[in-house]
């Protein structure tokens, strides 16, 4: 047998499948917490369902929320359904998400599912108020959601569906495209369950306080100001910024459009408690510079996130 045949018949023994490559990349200690946080997300998630939205009569968004419907109509165990539905979503977006996040999420949709139906039943419910019901469901379902939205992984549902539209209709943003399906289930629960337009509000109020609990989790803690201080002593500025603020600071070069004249832009990061002594320290070296502060969702970088 010569050389070249041997190597020949070699390779397919050598060649590993993508299952293997996608484990590597998945560390045992990786996967524990998965594990371990798509449980606790789980157990948030479906108190939130079962124990609060079913019994008090809200509609709620995502599968779930058709899971509720079904339930509601025809006593289906809401994870059973969501499974179901979430087969045909993975093969119409397989494509769009990477191998890690479709099998993360596969993950995360088989046990919140499984807690779902075994573990919500055992829970006690609440039938007091309807609006502090709907404000304790939406605020657990947000932050079940929110822990396993921050393992780069997802429960599917309309998640996947929100994919597979923008990939066909890239033109539609994904604020519309989420804002449409999710008023579609809450809709859909308020005409064929409850019949009624405080569940329509009910509903509305726990889809917009999710979001918020979402945004609140995810990048709160990352969240800060940015200031774009434009200035004729840039240097200065950023000397006494790293001097009494202990921030750091990137200065950029513009020009007047009116004047024509040079500037220094200092750009600077920073936590919203230390914007405050920036803004007077700046005051202080340049009483003439033109200040800007805006709001910074999530910063990542040396001294901050990720350094």
């Amino acid at each position: 047998m010569t050389e070249t045949n041997r190597m020949v018949k070699e390779k397919p023994a050598n060649r590993r499948s993508h299952v293997d490559i996608l484990f590597e990349k998945i560390s045992p200690r990786e996967m524990a917490i998965d594990i371990l946080v798509d449980m606790i997300g789980g157990i948030l998630i479906s108190a939130g369902v079962y124990n609060f939205a079913a019994v008090q009569g809200f509609p709620m968004v995502g599968f779930n929320g058709i899971g509720l419907i079904l339930y509601q109509l025809f006593r289906i165990p809401i994870g059973a359904t969501v499974i179901l539905l979430n087969i045909p979503a993975i093969f119409l977006c397989y494509k769009q998400v990477g191998k890690r996040f479709l099998f993360k999420s596969v993950k995360s949709i088989a046990i919140t599912s499984l807690i779902m139906d075994l573990a919500a039943p055992l829970f006690p419910v609440y039938t007091g108020d309807k609006l502090l019901a709907a404000i304790c469901c939406s605020t657990i379902c947000g932050i079940g959601y929110a822990l396993i939205y921050m393992r780069d992984s997802s429960t599917g549902g309309t998640d996947f569906l929100m994919m597979a539209i923008h990939a066909r209709f890239p033109y539609l943003s994904m604020g519309k495209v989420t804002f449409v399906l999710d008023a579609s289930v809450v809709v859909a629960g308020t005409v064929f369950v409850y019949r009624d337009m405080d569940s329509l509000i009910y509903g509305t109020i726990i889809a917009v306080v999710i979001s918020m609990v979402l945004d609140r989790i995810m990048y709160s803690t990352d969240s800060g100001k940015v200031t774009l201080i434009v200035t004729d002593k840039g240097k200065e500025m950023c000397d006494c910024i790293a001097e009494d603020i202990d921030r750091g600071a990137t200065i950029l070069k513009g020009i007047g459009s009116y004047t024509g004249d040079n500037k220094d832009v200092v750009l600077c990061a920073c936590s919203k408690k230390q914007m405050y002594g920036i803004r007077k320290m700046a005051k202080t070296v340049d009483p003439a510079c033109f200040f800007v502060i805006m709001e910074s969702n999530e910063v990542v970088g040396e001294g901050f996130k990720g350094a």
